[in-house]
């Protein structure tokens, strides 16, 4: 076959076309098409182009040359195509797609090959055979997608094969869908935009697609250079249980990132929660390293944060409360939700502002072909999302509602004073997703949530979170992609007194930022891939006021100025494959906070504790006027060694800063809790933080062990029976410490199988240090003590049975170690008083938390053309009635001082909620 080839080629007198190389053309051309082009080229010389109309793309160009050679022409308007063409000696250009036509023998041609050597594409006009080498493939019955320009002469050994993956039904991109190269043992998983990125050696190869609900698919190409591979695939409705989860097990050992855990909305479709409500937030705390203070209780605590440490973000907006109800349900609609990803070990330099966690909650794109929904109803709790094309197969709109009617559930109660009370939520979502073209998408989301509740009849508390996204996407090259987001988010909440006294009042306060960010990512090479850009946030908080509800009323009127100020950063990270092994994530974040008039600061003496005695004088400062700063530098560095193709290392370093802080004498988040902005006496925040991790897959589980370690400087903490709202003065009230954290983190999964689910162990330790040369200001002695939050042991597991495609078991334990309580210890006389003498800070521990909750959940039958699918959840919560302590007190009886406990759920919570989706 080889002196076949041979002897076709020698027929010809090749590549005599170097007499016309110095040929020089000029040409001019606007807005037309390419193929006008080559006619004008044609009309100016002898020379005939030989191709195929579809190769070329319509899109009108304008180009003007003046005495430029034929091939400089060439190259221009082929640049960014994968079109290739050859010169013959008779006149003839030969355009080909993707390969190239060979115009001498390859080097080593006639040396026999370790690859089978075929003709995988023959020209069909006159012309030389294209040659081309293809590994030999059992696939043979699939079409071969060609990949990339082949370049002559290239050096490069890796391509990098790129692309995004669409449902057919819905158009909404899929996450988590592993896209596998068995043959060279090679993967990767889409990202929560539905975008994959792999890298793979030049020549043919046979790629493979699964993920949960999807029908598998595969693909036999040939790449010969960097490219892109869109994916668009059905729906596998009736074989859910035979489809093979191997995207996070993939990115478990292959990613350089530690401690990051991303949740699907549909994981908590079957984990039994309290009243039947979905929560992706209530399941985080059942990962390693994310706990919350109590049963009941808003906020979280990652690896030994506060609960003002952690960034929230809805569609890349901040959310400062996130619960509804004191924290028992999530303030998002779950079935707008698409995902949640929890970065608490290594966090991308994009984000910035906490020192513990991100959480970053996506909502899910509406889709763009057909009408669709989905609804609950439960105990307390309606649900409702809709989809609507707005432009078919390009824009589509997504609507969501829901709301409590628990009222009638507290006037029904046998119970006097609960008669009057009420407790009610509600929240929605409005988003938009609009595909312009190839290269351009927009978002835009929407989102207002609020609680009213009233426990006694002369107080209404109501709090309410408000936010605004924008985000346009643009694609700029193969190469290249920028995104552009705008986005607001506002906090506020108001307490209503009226009693039957003449002191009612009215109380409230708000926080409001305003955030651009602009942000690119660059493949340079296959070893180098570039994420950099720019962020500003104005903040603008207004503290708190107090009004009289009216004329009569004996409350002085009382308004603390508003804050102002300014937080910017730039960041670039750079994800360097150093070779098959060790990959690292270099990142450097610089941060920037100026706090902005108008505002009046006091000057303290320095060197004594803040007081109205140790007042020196103020200052005052105009509008805008920026008259502090902090800042600086904040690495973001993780590195993976690949130990073996399932089993690998990992480890990272982080260090940031927080200027905006909680103003809380809680364990727990409080929706009256106030924020504060770091100005002349309250400084920022610091943390640095280190971990290191093995994480190994076997069969169908995934094992990871990661121990952290984390240092805190002047975190915020607060004097004794400091009063923190309505404060004028609030650093009089204010203490800065240290703070230090440790532990380990075990997780073990189970992805597949009828028995499913996760077991998530941590051990860790969380501790301040509140010290002072003033006895005022110094806690402990000055000693480390535990933090409010410091719950040694936290174990929790999460299991799901699937006894047939429609009826399942499931189930959710956790354990914790007790938090820790400062007891009275005993009483002493001074002057002819009675005092109780208390403990160390934190001495002691309430008693041990642990619950289990079961669940029974029925689907409906999955016929693809069926209206609706049905789903029903039957749950148990508390099933063992334990008295879980929320909290203990202290009560004075007949001289004596009696201890009492507080619980939330003492006995087993049974709910029944309904769900259909069409």
């Amino acid at each position: 076959m080889r002196i076949v080839y041979l002897m076709v080629l020698l027929a010809f007198p090749l590549f005599l076309c170097s007499q016309n190389e110095e040929e020089k053309l000029s040409i001019s051309v606007q807005n037309r098409p390419v193929e006008d082009v080559l006619v004008e080229i044609e009309n100016k010389t002898d020379f005939k182009f030989y191709y195929a109309k579809q190769w070329l793309d319509s899109t009108a160009i304008s180009k003007r040359y003046e005495s430029v050679l034929l091939t400089e022409i060439l190259e221009d308007i082929f640049n960014d195509t994968d079109i290739n063409y050859f010169i013959s000696w008779d006149n003839r250009i030969i355009l080909t797609t993707n390969n190239s036509i060979y115009g001498e023998l390859p080097e080593g041609f006639l040396e026999k090959p370790e690859e089978k050597e075929v003709v995988v594409e023959t020209s069909t006009i006159p012309g030389p055979l294209l040659l081309a080498k293809k590994k030999e493939n059992s696939s043979t019955k699939l079409a071969t997608v060609r990949i990339g320009k082949q370049r002559l002469g290239t050096q490069k050994t890796v391509m990098k094969l790129s692309g995004y993956v669409k449902n057919a039904r819905t158009g909404e991109p899929i996450q988590d869908l592993a896209i596998i190269v068995k043959a060279i043992n090679k993967g990767v998983t889409t990202d929560g935009d539905g975008f994959y990125e792999i890298e793979l050696p030049p020549g043919s190869h046979f790629v493979q697609t699964s993920a949960m609900g999807i029908e598998a698919s595969a693909r036999n190409i040939i790449i010969y250079d960097d490219g892109r591979l869109d994916f668009e695939l059905n729906e596998n409705l009736e074989q859910l249980d035979e489809v093979i989860v191997q995207g996070d097990a993939i990115r478990n050992i292959e990613d350089t990132a530690t401690g990051n855990s991303r949740i699907g909305s549909e994981e908590s479709k079957n984990v039994p929660l309290v009243l039947g409500e979905r929560d992706v937030l209530k399941i985080a705390t059942t990962l390693p390293g994310v706990t919350t203070a109590g049963e009941g209780a808003a906020g979280f605590n990652v690896r030994g944060g506060k609960t003002d440490q952690n960034l929230i973000l809805l569609d890349n907006a901040v959310i400062y409360n996130p619960t509804h109800f004191f924290g028992f349900f999530q303030a998002f609609n779950p079935f707008a939700i698409n995902d949640l990803n929890i970065y608490k070990g290594s966090i991308p330099a994009e984000y910035g502002g906490r020192l513990s966690s991100v959480f970053d909650i996506r909502s899910k794109d509406a889709s763009k072909e057909k009408f669709k929904g989905e609804v609950s109803i439960g105990p307390v709790t309606a649900n409702a999302v809709i989809e609507v094309p707005v432009v078919k197969d390009k824009a589509g709109l997504m609507l969501g509602a829901r709301g409590a009617y628990s009222d009638w559930i507290l006037n029904s109660l046998d119970e006097e004073n609960l008669q009057n009370s009420q407790a009610s939520f509600y929240d929605f979502i409005a988003k938009y997703n609009h595909t312009i073209d190839e290269n351009n998408e927009l978002r835009a989301t929407a989102y207002y949530s609020r609680d009213i509740f009233s426990i006694t009849s002369d107080s209404l508390f109501d709090y309410s979170n408000r936010l605004f996204s924008v985000r346009w996407n643009r694609k700029l090259s193969e190469k290249s992609s920028a995104s552009l987001s705008l986005n607001n988010s506002q906090y506020r909440f108001n307490i209503d007194f009226d009693g039957s006294t003449n002191r009612n009042f009215e109380q409230g306060f708000q926080i409001d930022e305003t955030e651009a960010k602009l942000q690119f990512r660059r493949i340079l090479n296959a070893s180098h891939n570039i994420d950099y850009g720019v962020s500003g946030k104005l903040y603008t908080l207004f503290p708190g006021e107090i009004n009289p509800r009216g004329a009569n009323d004996l409350i002085q009127a009382l308004t603390i100025p508003k804050e102002r100020a300014l937080e910017a950063a730039v960041f670039i990270s750079d994800d360097f494959k150093v070779n098959e092994k060790l990959q690292v994530d270099l990142g450097l974040r610089y941060s920037f906070f100026g706090a902005m008039g108008p505002s009046v600061q006091r000057e303290y003496q320095e060197g004594l504790p803040k007081s109205d005695a140790t007042v020196v004088g103020t200052k005052s400062f105009d509008d805008f006027k920026i008259y502090e700063t902090y800042g600086g530098p904040e690495a973001r560095i993780s590195a993976r060694y690949l130990l073996n193709d399932s089993l690998s290392v990992k480890a990272s370093f982080n260090n940031s800063y927080q200027f905006i802080h909680t103003l809380s004498n809680n364990t727990t988040v409080s929706p009256v809790d106030t924020w504060k902005l770091s100005d002349r006496n309250i400084k920022p925040q610091r943390a640095n933080q280190f971990s290191l991790g093995v994480y190994q897959n076997f069969n169908a589980y995934e094992v990871s062990l990661e121990g952290f370690y984390k240092r805190q400087n002047d975190i915020i903490d607060f004097k004794t029976g400091a009063q923190l709202f309505l404060n004028e003065t609030i650093e009089t009230e204010v203490l800065q410490g240290e703070g230090k954290a440790y532990g380990v983190e075990l997780l073990l999964r189970k992805n597949r199988g009828k028995l499913n689910g996760w077991l998530g162990y941590t051990y860790s330790r969380s501790f301040f240090k509140l010290d002072s040369p003033f006895p005022q200001e110094r806690v402990n002695d000055g000693e480390f003590f535990p933090s409010n939050f410091d719950k040694p042991h936290d174990f929790s597991m999460v299991m799901n049975y699937k006894l047939t495609r429609r009826f399942s078991f499931s189930s959710n334990f956790v354990y914790q170690t007790g938090r820790p309580v400062t007891f009275p210890v005993g009483n002493y006389e001074f002057n002819g008083n009675e005092f109780v003498l208390y403990s160390d800070r934190n001495q002691f521990r309430i008693p041990d938390f642990f619950r289990l909750d079961i669940g029974f959940n029925i689907e409906g039958n999955h016929k693809i053309k069926k209206f609706a699918h049905s789903f029903w959840t039957i749950s148990v919560y508390n099933v063992l009635g334990r008295n879980n302590p929320y909290s203990v007190f202290f009560v004075s009886q007949d001289g004596e001082i009696e201890a009492l406990q507080s619980s939330i759920f003492a006995i087993p919570i049974p709910s029944i909620t309904y769900n259909f989706k069409f």
